[in-house]
């Protein structure tokens, strides 16, 4: 295992050694570009540039009896991602992009399927999607492709008039997160991150707990991505073509939002409070090495590529209000999932992985207790309206579908969404923010105010 050889080498003939067939990225144009950006000139846009449009806080969708869906990228999460939107009444999908034009085909399929009108699809290149943007029969573009592609595509259909929902991370570098603000504001268009964990029954359940004040005065909270993705790295289809990429130029936090999402919920982050700083550690990169050791054979291009990201990250985040976040990622190490999911305050602690609580005062003593005896009263009004829908159609437990729900009620209502461009910037920030400080010898690196000041306004 030659841990010197370079990384840039063994990704050209890692390249040419497989085929594409996952969504919405060509390899050849892998070739010519790193997974990331990275931290180089990108401290530059830790300062806030002079706003030159209006804030899109607080505005509302502008109402409409019929939401009308684009999507780009079809592949594993692009078709889950369909199948809960056409479970919807009142959703009509017009269009799909895909470069693999055999799941634009099967997307295609399952609208007609559906009882809807064929929708238009785009397969011709990685820009295609452009021309579905052009269209004048869209209303909502919906995007799920590897990270490198969102944000040219979000800013392609927000300056079409589109709104935008964005898989997630909705950006991989400050630049992006600033250019994704600029657009929404410019072109009056949101631009919401697709968190589906922030509609996971729990914690839409903790979230109401946390309003009624069960957790007393929010003291810190806790959130993780810790999942085991080693076989779906070393994949040779879907996101094995593109994820494990962002191993070799980066080490960080690359995968914030799953965790922090809720929090920041819970927390009031951009709606009174805001994260003001971040310092973050990387464990050396251990664990891909040794998987692919196991189970790469010796002449298999991806044995010479050479993992920067630590196996963990951990980052501490301060809030303007004193609050503090433990922030956590890990895809490369055997352990269950877990995302933490932790708020704690003066009369008590929720903690998830398994769900537990503890509050000042209970009569079962020193002891954390289930949640099931808060679920009638706490249960959140979504869920108890259609949480059995959700689980039948399954989507990580239901949440796909309660987010897709609450989205297409925000936009058919004319209500503002639950999450706007402020958030998806404030909650992909932390990756880079944490090559930041890793980079600094763990050293605090401020968080930019994407709002310019509106967080100091309560907002429902």
């Amino acid at each position: 295992m030659d841990q010197q050889k370079d990384s840039k080498l063994s990704r050209r003939d890692l390249l040419k050694s497989v085929a594409l067939s996952g969504a919405g990225l060509e390899l050849a144009s892998l070739r010519t570009q790193k997974a990331s950006a990275g931290t180089k000139g990108d401290e530059q846009y830790l300062k806030i540039p002079k706003a030159s449009y209006d804030s899109v806080v607080g505005m509302n969708f502008p109402g409409m009896d019929i939401v009308r869906a684009g999507f780009i990228g079809v592949g594993n999460r692009g078709t889950s991602l369909l199948e809960n939107f056409l479970a919807l009444d009142n959703v009509q999908v017009t269009a799909v992009c895909d470069i693999v034009s055999e799941f634009a085909a099967r997307a295609q399929g399952k609208v007609e399927k559906a009882g809807q009108k064929s929708p238009v699809t785009y397969t011709a290149g990685e820009h295609d999607f452009e021309n579905l943007c052009e269209r004048d029969d869209i209303d909502l573009v919906v995007i799920a492709t590897p990270w490198k592609w969102h944000v040219p595509m979000a800013l392609s259909a927000l300056s079409h008039g589109k709104q935008v929902a964005c898989e997630v991370p909705a950006a991989s570098t400050l630049k992006e997160c600033w250019e994704l603000v600029e657009a929404s504001e410019r072109y009056r268009r949101h631009c919401i991150m697709l968190e589906n964990c922030c509609y996971g029954y729990n914690e839409m359940m903790v979230l109401n707990m946390v309003r009624a004040g069960l957790f007393g005065e929010l003291t810190h909270g806790a959130a993780a991505y810790n999942h085991d993705l080693r076989s779906l790295l070393f994949s040779k289809k879907s996101e094995g073509l593109w994820r494990r990429f962002e191993h070799l130029d980066r080490n960080g936090n690359l995968y914030p939002t799953h965790g922090l999402g809720p929090v920041a919920n819970y927390m009031n982050i951009n709606r009174g409070d805001r994260f003001e700083f971040m310092v973050s550690m990387s464990t050396p990169a251990r664990s891909l090495f040794a998987y692919r050791s196991q189970h790469l054979a010796a002449d298999d291009p991806r044995m010479n590529e050479v993992y920067k990201c630590g196996d963990l990250n951990t980052s501490l985040i301060q809030t303007t209000k004193g609050l503090v976040i433990t922030l956590e990622h890990n895809v490369s190490s055997p352990q269950p999932y877990d995302r933490i999911n932790l708020i704690a305050g003066t009369k008590g602690i929720f903690r998830d992985y398994p769900p537990r609580i503890f509050l000042d005062g209970q009569t079962e003593g020193e002891a954390y207790t289930g949640i099931d005896k808060y679920k009638s009263q706490y249960e959140h009004p979504l869920w108890k309206k259609e949480g059995e829908l959700a689980r039948k159609l399954g989507g990580h437990g239901g949440m796909d579908f309660i987010m897709c729900y609450r989205l297409v009620q925000c936009m058919r209502e004319g209500l503002v969404p639950d999450m706007d461009v402020y958030d998806a910037a404030a909650w992909s920030a932390p990756a880079p923010l944490s090559e930041m400080s890793v980079a600094k010898g763990s050293a605090p690196v401020p968080f930019p105010d994407f709002t310019r000041g509106r967080w100091k306004e309560p907002r429902s």
